[in-house]
């Protein structure tokens, strides 16, 4: 089996991850580790992605990447990103703090776009 294969297993499951943590986000005994666990796997995944494929060295060739691909690195960096703001916030959510309620909720769903958004793009980029 190719790592291809392996990383969009990987990234499948991951996916399923986020839409079922996404669907129980009222349960906060289910919500919080799905979403952890995703968050998590992603990131390793593109570790992985990095180690493997040397993923950056060929994103820094943009002048000489497809427009897709450009999408595609883009949307994945937005993404990691906001892992960072939704942990942050669902963090203080946890601890009682109320504030960042209606900012957490918006950007979950961009999160969750942006995620889909490069699951999609990453079937038609994989060589």
């Amino acid at each position: 089996m190719s790592s291809a294969i392996i990383f969009q297993i990987q990234s499948t499951l991951i996916v399923v991850l986020f839409l079922v943590g996404f669907y129980f986000r009222k349960v906060r005994k289910i919500h919080i580790p799905l979403m952890a666990t995703a968050i998590i796997w992603d990131i390793v995944l593109i570790l992985q992605i990095e180690l493997t494929r040397s993923a950056i060295n060929k994103a820094m060739k943009v002048p000489s990447n497809p427009g897709l691909l450009n999408f595609h690195v883009s949307i994945a960096i937005l993404t990691v990103f906001l892992y960072v703001f939704m942990g942050r916030t669902g963090y203080l959510l946890k601890k009682g703090r109320v504030q960042p309620r209606r900012m957490h909720k918006v950007m979950g769903f961009l999160t969750i776009i942006c995620r889909l958004s490069t699951y999609i793009t990453s079937f038609f980029i994989v060589k």
